[in-house]
């Protein structure tokens, strides 16, 4: 299956910005997905997660009350709202499928993942 992640932009700190996420196929209607980030220099890191029928969601910490994680099964789409955006939200964000039908935050259970879209907060 082929992600396709787009959203991404430059957006003033306290702003917003909504990442989509559109799976090729239906074959990952059954499990959950996820978004990562990697900021540069950095590693890749959890952000969100979500469980294959959308009732169990996980997030960090560090974008808790901020982010929101949704999907759509009828368009094999997941969505990742982020508001009160901080500079240090600046990262490329992956979105990616789980090999399990409820949502860790654990890099390697996703195997597949689609391209990055770049966020950029300005101070």
């Amino acid at each position: 299956v082929q992600l396709q992640a787009s959203g991404g932009g430059l957006v003033q700190a306290g702003g917003s910005l909504r990442l989509s996420c559109a799976a090729s196929s239906r074959t990952v209607s059954n499990n959950a997905m996820g978004w990562f980030r990697q900021a540069p220099g950095k590693e890749r890191e959890f952000v969100a997660a979500i469980s294959w029928n959308g009732g169990i969601t996980n997030y960090a910490d560090s974008v808790k009350g901020r982010f929101t994680i949704s999907r759509d099964r009828t368009k094999n789409a997941i969505y990742l709202q982020m508001n009160n955006l901080d500079p240090e939200d600046t990262a490329a964000y992956y979105c990616a499928a789980s090999q399990w039908a409820v949502p860790s935050t654990t890099l390697r259970d996703f195997r597949s993942w689609g391209q990055g879209t770049q966020v950029t907060v300005s101070s």
